[in-house]
Order: structure tokens, then C-alpha cells, then sequence
């Protein structure tokens, strides 16, 4: 069983701990536990690892946010990957920073990066895992809101949401989308 698991995000030191890299930032705190490296490669930072009998390939699409589609698809024939066996985790501002939420599909909701997923792959039906980061800006402020970095208080407490991110993660590939919603949807 293979899976492509894609981290949302965009690429620069200027966007590193921003709301809207949280993709990035769960799948290089799963590298990190789990002791695999992503390398640079066409369109995406890559990475491999087995476990548990599953091959999970990982990537941080280098296309910019509103562009994604574009490396996921690219990977998904790379490594003849279907659209069931793909999770995108992406930054939800309708769920409270830290709440985490797997769905099969769903739609877009706004968000230009999983617009543009859905334009390339011609559909909406793919797993997606939403990871809160609150909808705390004025009106009009959404764009400089979700390219800041977490506060202090989101950053202390962080580190348990990336473990479970990386947890629902594992689970989705290893035991299932249902599981892993029973498990952890909160």
C-alpha cells in the first residue's frame, strides 16, 4: 500500500512558522520523530519512509500555496498514487487553533490551495486533514492574518498538536480514514 501525504505551505524563511505553513510544520516534525529527510526535488521537498508494511511518500510542494495541486498531482502519477491513498493536511481558519479534524473530502471552503487541488484533480473527494489555526483577525485582515507567525502562547503549546497531527497521520495510512476519524476527530 503506498500513500502521498502532502503538507500545505509555502517555501521561504519569511514563511516558516506562519498559520499557513502548518502543513510543512507536521510533516517535518514527523521527518524529525521518525528519522526520515526530505530532499529537493521536481516541484516538491520529498521524502520516504516505510512503516508497518506502508510506503508513505511525503511532500512540501514548493509551487507556493495556491499552487499545490500542480506537485500533488504531479506526485500522485509519479508514484501512481490514488486519490483515496492521498491526505493533504492544510490550516482551517473555521476550527480553533489546535483542533484537528480528517475528513475523506470535503470542499475547498476558500482556501486558494485546496481551490486549486480540486481544479487539477477535477474533483473534491480526496482526504484532507484540517488543522485549526482560529479565525482571530479584523475583517478584511485574513491574507496578513494566516502569513504571520504564531503567537507565543499558540507556539508553547504546538508541539502536542504536530504529535497528534503526525499521529492521525500514521493511523490514516496504517489502520484507515475511519479510524483515524473515530480516534481523533475532536
Amino acid at each position: 500500500m503506498k500513500y502521498l501525504i502532502a503538507g500545505l505551505g509555502n517555501i521561504g524563511p519569511e514563511y516558516a512558522f506562519t498559520r499557513h505553513n502548518i502543513g510543512f510544520m507536521v510533516l517535518d516534525r514527523l521527518a524529525a520523530q521518525n528519522d526520515f529527510k526530505f530532499s529537493f526535488e521536481k516541484l516538491a521537498f520529498v521524502a520516504e519512509w516505510k512503516h508497518k508494511g506502508r510506503q508513505f511518500y511525503f511532500i512540501k510542494p514548493t509551487t507556493f500555496m495556491n499552487l499545490s495541486g500542480k506537485a500533488i498531482r504531479y506526485y500522485m502519477d509519479q508514484y501512481k498514487i490514488p486519490k483515496e491513498n492521498l491526505l493533504v493536511i492544510v490550516d482551517e481558519l473555521q476550527l480553533p487553533f489546535g483542533t484537528l479534524r480528517i475528513k475523506p473530502k470535503g470542499s475547498h471552503g476558500g482556501h486558494n490551495g485546496l481551490r486549486n487541488i480540486e481544479e487539477i484533480l477535477g474533483t473534491a473527494e480526496y482526504p484532507r486533514l484540517r488543522f485549526g489555526i482560529g479565525n482571530n483577525f479584523p475583517r478584511g485582515r485574513q491574507v496578513d492574518y494566516v502569513l504571520k507567525p504564531f503567537s507565543k502562547e499558540e507556539m508553547s503549546e504546538i508541539q502536542i498538536f504536530l504529535d497528534t497531527a503526525g499521529d492521525m497521520v500514521i493511523s490514516f495510512c496504517t489502520l484507515g480514514i475511519q479510524y483515524a476519524m473515530n480516534n481523533y476527530n475532536q
